[in-house]
């Protein structure tokens, strides 16, 4: 399970929004703990993807280096990233699998016309065939 509160949940939503019509991307830093990560930062990033930046996401490795050093500097862990689908449903394309890394928790939020939707958080499976659903719960003090 993915624990997120309502202002990191909002946070992703109008990030989604203000990079409509692109897709926006960005890091989840948190902890994990019996099997549930608790997301308590997020960072929000530019996407670098020039050439089809309404369907695909690029994020700078300078940025997954600098993402990183934030986290162990606040004690945390790199536990996933997030991203948008504009005019599109919030599951995981062909394109997202094959650039995606094990472990990690990918959330994607839907944005129709501009407005934020339904938001699903998937795990990339150990042999890279495919994504499960992994259940995002509310947890009113991962911001804190």
């Amino acid at each position: 399970m993915l624990k997120l509160s309502e202002e990191l949940v909002e946070r992703i939503r109008a990030h989604a929004a203000q990079s409509y019509p692109y897709e926006c991307c960005g890091a989840m830093l948190g902890t994990e703990s019996s099997g549930a990560r608790l997301v308590k930062e997020l960072v929000m990033l530019d996407n670098q993807r020039e050439d089809s930046p309404r369907n695909r996401f690029l994020v700078d490795p300078a940025d997954v280096l600098r993402v990183e050093r934030a986290a162990r500097a606040q004690g945390l862990d790199l536990i996933g990233w997030y991203h948008s689908h504009p005019d599109a449903p919030p599951r995981p394309s062909d394109f997202d699998r094959e650039h995606a890394w094990p472990w990690y928790s990918y959330v994607i939020v839907s944005v129709e016309a501009g407005v934020p939707r339904r938001m699903a958080s998937w795990r990339l499976l150990d042999d890279r065939s495919r994504f499960d659903g992994e259940e995002i719960g509310s947890d009113l003090t991962a911001a804190c």
